[in-house]
């Protein structure tokens, strides 16, 4: 049996300090998370790194710089792909926080499948590919300067640090039942004209149009008012038929790019709207969950001595609501709606909120025992989507959010 130190055996503490280590790279290698100074240091490296690269790949592209500057610009990619590489060793070994409630071959699995998991793979390997096995993936072949595109998909985590970016992501995900429908309505009259244009100039043009699906680059170039030219019509009735299609085609371009115009303006229009009701509701609402212990449970509303600023305006009690009036009886589970005008004259309390992860200093720790100024306290404790109204023995747990009032940080407010 293994030697128990501290109230474990040894390996229950490898076990947690490998957790605690895994928690720890994750927190530096997640974009946004900047509690600590190296996961901010991280994230500057990470988006140096990233925009260093990006600019040597341009950069090369142009005689004059490849002329005089090959060597460096070389050897910027060589060190941040090398970074990108190291990034994702890392993310993959603290796959199992990103996917905590999957062992840890599936949230591997996850993460090596995924979009990010994918990009962040073709950001370095095509590289080491052709470094190390330049006889079978020489670098100069067009596949893997394509993969290189792959590089720039990493600018998409900048959206952790911009909400605004995020409309772009909300708008598609809102409208992409209508953009999928768009798109494969475009799909089907691609086939159609491709069919119509293959029987009307096959017998004219019978190594241009050699079968239905040679028409396809055609129709595609049309529908999408590309207009290349290098595939056209020479029969009368051809030539009537691509006008035709050519009129089908702005009206069908034009389906998705409305779609997504309309979504910016929704879009927009609600977060807007959600300022100004935000600005001008002048009305707090408060839900409380009554326990059989509470001094409200078996009183009636008139006798719990509310302030005269505050009301009972719900009461939902075995999924049913009661519109409550003095005589109403509260009882044990009965879920309160109060409501109270907001004052505005008030300076607002400033509050900070500390998200609890394994590596956490304050991970399995009482409240009496954590360190924080006399002029800090914690108010509440959000464990499971339940809020906890703490007390010195409870015990902070990993997952848990922690609401801090600083008043420190409240007098800079005022």
């Amino acid at each position: 049996m293994a030697e128990r130190k501290g109230g474990g055996t040894v390996k229950d503490r490898k076990t947690l300090i490998g957790k605690t280590l895994r928690a720890k790279i994750f927190n530096m290698v997640s974009v946004g998370v900047i509690d600590e100074p190296i996961n901010r240091f991280y994230d500057f490296l990470s988006i140096v790194a990233l925009v260093l690269n990006l600019f040597s790949a341009f950069a090369i592209t142009y005689n004059y710089m490849e002329e005089h500057y090959k060597g460096l610009l070389l050897g910027i990619e060589a060190v941040t792909t090398f970074f990108f590489a190291i990034d994702y060793i890392l993310r993959l070994l603290s796959a199992n926080e990103l996917y905590p409630k999957d062992s840890e071959l599936t949230s591997l699995r996850k993460y090596i499948l995924s979009f990010t998991g994918i990009v962040d793979l073709l950001s370095f390997l095509p590289y080491y590919l052709s470094v190390f096995f330049p006889v079978f993936f020489p670098a100069g072949t067009a596949v893997f300067k394509l993969f290189r595109v792959a590089r720039i998909l990493r600018l998409f985590r900048i959206n952790s640090y911009y909400d605004q970016l995020n409309v772009i992501t909300e708008v598609i995900n809102r409208k992409k039942q209508q953009l999928m429908a768009s798109v494969f309505i475009i799909l089907i009259l691609m086939m159609a004209a491709s069919l119509c244009m293959y029987s009307v100039e096959h017998d004219r043009q019978p190594k241009v149009f050699k079968n239905a699906f040679s028409g396809i680059w055609w129709s595609a170039s049309t529908l999408l008012t590309i207009g290349y030219g290098d595939i056209y019509p020479v029969t009368i009735m051809g030539k009537i038929l691509a006008i035709i299609i050519a009129f089908l085609g702005v009206g069908m371009v034009a389906i998705p790019t409305g779609i997504i115009s309309a979504g910016f303006v929704e879009q927009f229009q609600r977060l807007k709207d959600i300022g100004e009701f935000e600005e001008e509701e002048n009305i707090h609402f408060i839900r409380v969950v009554l326990g059989s212990n509470d001094s409200w449970t078996g009183k009636k509303i008139a006798d719990i001595g509310l302030p005269k600023d505050i009301m009972v305006v719900a009461v939902q009690r075995n999924n049913e609501t009661i519109i409550p009036r003095g005589s109403t009886v509260l009882r044990a589970n009965d879920l309160i709606v109060l409501c109270a005008e907001k004052t505005k004259e008030l300076q607002p309390v400033a509050i900070k909120e500390i998200v609890i992860n394994e590596g956490h200093s304050w991970n399995n720790t009482a409240i009496r025992d954590i360190d924080i100024s006399r002029q800090s306290y914690i108010f509440m404790v959000r464990r499971d989507n339940k809020a906890l109204v703490p007390n010195g023995k409870l015990v902070i747990k990993a997952g848990d959010i922690v609401l801090l009032y600083d008043k420190h940080l409240h007098n800079e407010n005022i």
